[in-house]
């Protein structure tokens, strides 16, 4: 008896001595206590830390309210941060529901480098349409093999639960975009106790989670937060990103009679009533809003919400906010990679509902009914005439007369290339260009992996798919979509990368730099200044327009 009393209080003496090691690297101390982060050999990671109260019960479709809780016992800062509840496109058969409600976290990772005492920080928002993924599949190895900053990822709500709007002071939106900007306001005023540089800190994010950046870069104060941005492959101009008010008004009211609501009276009722259901069920609706796979691939997204919204994150269409002057005005860099199309052009190559035909050759017969959904203007105000004519002129442009096959799918993936990404990453720079103070810089991508989205998508190496959507990013932030293992040459790019935001975020006067090319500044210019990188290098070009 005497020997467990003395194990049981050498015991408490140990971990009591060991929560309050100050020399101990493991052992963090912020405003709501201690916690305890795990040793992963080369890295530290410290990782579902709370930044937000749990978005659920009557916190439900509410803004985040910050973490108040105090622990009493040093927090277990080990586990691997759960994924946000989600409809995810990645998961096979029919059910997709995945992840849970209560998941508003950030997930820190620190290098062992002892040549420094302190880092800059990599602020990381993940991408997945504003419906799916999760920090967690971003993989961090790359990075801090290098050892050259701090990672911060942000978990944030996605789909309905994060962006369901009816366009009014009761149901505004962008929850997902809150919870996006109190981690940033997080990350500023605990990173130092982790050993980062909370003047030095970087906001990076890829496809949604690029689009997320440019949103968050769109307020004024962004510079309180970050020191710059980059944008890879979206932006807040791709017409996948801003819903239109009536479409997402239309499609919360449905959302609400799908769950058991009924026809909602007002915005209110419906709130209230969707309050009281199962997160599953909300969630779960989600396949009622695609046409066939995972089209649209972004029912829900963020809204401009009425100036008189509490707590509104975004009341001006984007190009109003730009023209205005009035948004962060931090060096930015926006980019993408020659066939980002890729992506969504991939899901046509599906098999069409088990009939021994692809997706691609049932749009011969549905082109002008599913244009509208697979390029985002369904929502548009244009009448159905005007559609049409908008859907007949652009298959024109790109394939002429001749019938959707697999002989001319490089011109399809060519159509979403352009639509939505190409063109908006360049009406973005133009208008930061024109409007901007800080510098604005640009690159595209032409590398293709191996095995990436569209391999993955479409089960299919007999296409030639070019360099698709995430070919870049996924060489920084590793993702089971591509290859693990990476050649020679995308070795080279990857450090290259992971040098490029690790310079970024120190640039005292904003200068961004890939390998030895040295961005050109877009402000002021006449001509677009792009870099173009490949596994050859990279070469500074100037265009009219982006090829």
């Amino acid at each position: 008896m005497n020997c467990v009393r003395l194990i049981f209080v050498l015991s408490c003496l140990w971990l009591s001595s060991f929560a309050s090691d100050p020399d101990d690297p493991l052992v963090v101390e912020l405003p709501q206590g201690k916690l305890r982060g795990r040793d992963n050999g080369f890295y530290y990671s410290y990782e579902s830390i709370p930044y937000a109260e749990s978005p659920t019960g009557e916190l439900r479709f509410e803004a985040p309210e910050p973490y108040k809780q105090k622990w009493l016992e040093t927090f277990d800062a080990s586990q691997t941060p759960v994924v946000c509840l989600q409809w995810d496109q990645f998961i096979q058969g029919e059910n997709k529901l995945a992840g849970e409600e209560d998941c508003l976290t950030v997930s820190v990772y620190k290098p062992k480098n002892s040549s420094r005492d302190s880092y800059p920080v990599v602020a990381h928002i993940h991408g997945g349409a504003f419906m799916f993924g999760a920090a967690s599949q971003n993989g961090h190895e790359n990075v801090m093999r290098e050892g050259k900053f701090i990672l911060v990822k942000i978990s944030y709500r996605l789909g309905p639960l994060g962006f369901a709007s009816t366009g009014d002071t009761d149901l505004p939106g962008n929850y997902g975009l809150k919870d996006q900007r109190l981690a940033l306001q997080w990350i500023k005023q605990n990173i130092a106790s982790f050993g980062g540089e909370p003047e030095n800190i970087l906001v990076v994010g890829h496809s949604a989670g690029g689009a997320s950046v440019h949103l968050q870069m769109l307020r004024e104060d962004f510079g309180q937060l970050a020191k710059a941005a980059i944008s890879f492959s979206g932006n807040a101009l791709d017409p996948w990103v801003v819903q239109q008010e009536q479409g997402a008004r239309g499609r919360a009211f449905e959302l609400g009679r799908i769950v058991g609501c009924g026809l909602a009276a007002d915005s209110e009722t419906l709130k209230k009533c969707l309050k009281t259901k199962p997160a599953g069920e909300i969630v779960t609706a989600v396949r009622n809003f695609l046409i066939f796979s995972y089209v649209p691939f972004a029912p829900f997204g963020p809204v401009v919400e009425p100036s008189d919204a509490p707590e509104a994150f975004l009341t001006q269409d984007p190009r109003e906010v730009i023209k205005s002057g009035k948004f962060g005005q931090v060096p930015w860099a926006v980019t993408y990679v020659t066939e980002d199309g890729g992506y969504n052009a991939a899901l046509l190559l599906e098999d069409w509902n088990k009939s021994g035909k692809t997706v691609l050759e049932e749009l011969n017969d549905r082109w002008f009914d599913w244009a509208p959904y697979l390029l985002f203007y369904r929502d548009s105000n244009k009448s159905i005439q005007e559609m049409d004519y908008y859907s007949r002129k652009i298959r024109q442009e790109y394939v002429g007369d001749q019938r959707f096959t697999t002989e001319n799918y490089w011109e399809l993936q060519q159509l979403f290339t352009d639509i939505l990404f190409k063109n908006s990453t360049q009406d973005s720079l133009d208008l930061h260009r024109k409007y901007g103070k800080s510098p604005a810089y640009a690159f595209v991508y032409d590398n293709p992996a191996d095995r990436g989205i569209a391999q993955v998508l479409t089960k299919r190496r007999d296409i030639h798919f070019g360099t698709v959507h995430g070919d870049d990013y996924f060489l920084i932030f590793e993702n089971v979509v591509r290859d693990p293992e990476l050649r020679l040459d995308e070795s080279t790019i990857s450090k290259n990368f992971i040098n490029m935001l690790a310079d970024f975020a120190l640039s005292d006067n904003g200068i961004l730099k890939y390998g030895e090319c040295v961005f050109e500044d877009n402000v002021g210019s006449e001509k677009f200044n792009l870099l173009l990188i490949n596994k050859e290098g990279c070469d500074n070009k100037q265009y009219v327009q982006f090829p």
